[in-house]
């Protein structure tokens, strides 16, 4: 015997509309939240200079990063062998031979693995070669 009648409930609806909303602000907060500079692959403490110049050119010249933990070198942000240094710098040089290049090392870098970069430029024939430092007692 059944004396309380049996209700019927129709299942729930989903509103795609709303769905499409939450997502909408979900991806738009996500494209504002990310940052779209170019961020160094090594992080560097860089030497101090008081002779430290702006260089607006710096764009122009290639740059090599001597990092002091292995692997030392990086062109641009991806690393490099030793032994491939000098085949990558011909290579970037034959676009615009009178490029010059640029070296951010870290302060505690080894000084043997600079010099390394600065014999492949000059077998690269490379013209300039130049270092990155930061301004005594700035930052």
């Amino acid at each position: 015997m059944r004396f309380l009648p049996r209700k019927h409930r129709k299942p729930p609806t989903v509103i795609v509309v709303a769905l499409i909303d939450v997502l909408m602000v979900v991806l738009i907060f996500m494209v504002v939240s990310t940052t779209f500079k170019n961020q160094a692959a090594v992080r560097l403490a860089l030497p101090e200079s008081s002779q430290a110049q702006r260089e607006a050119a710096v764009s122009k010249a290639l740059v090599i990063t001597v990092a002091k933990e292995a692997p030392h070198f990086y062109f641009g942000t991806e690393p490099v062998e030793e032994a491939a240094l000098e085949a990558e710098l011909k290579k970037a040089m034959e676009g615009n031979p009178e490029r010059g290049l640029s070296i951010r090392s870290d302060t505690d870098a080894p000084f043997g693995k600079i010099i390394k970069v600065m014999d492949a430029a000059k077998a690269a024939g490379v013209k300039g070669v130049k270092a990155f430092t930061k301004e005594a007692g700035g930052g």
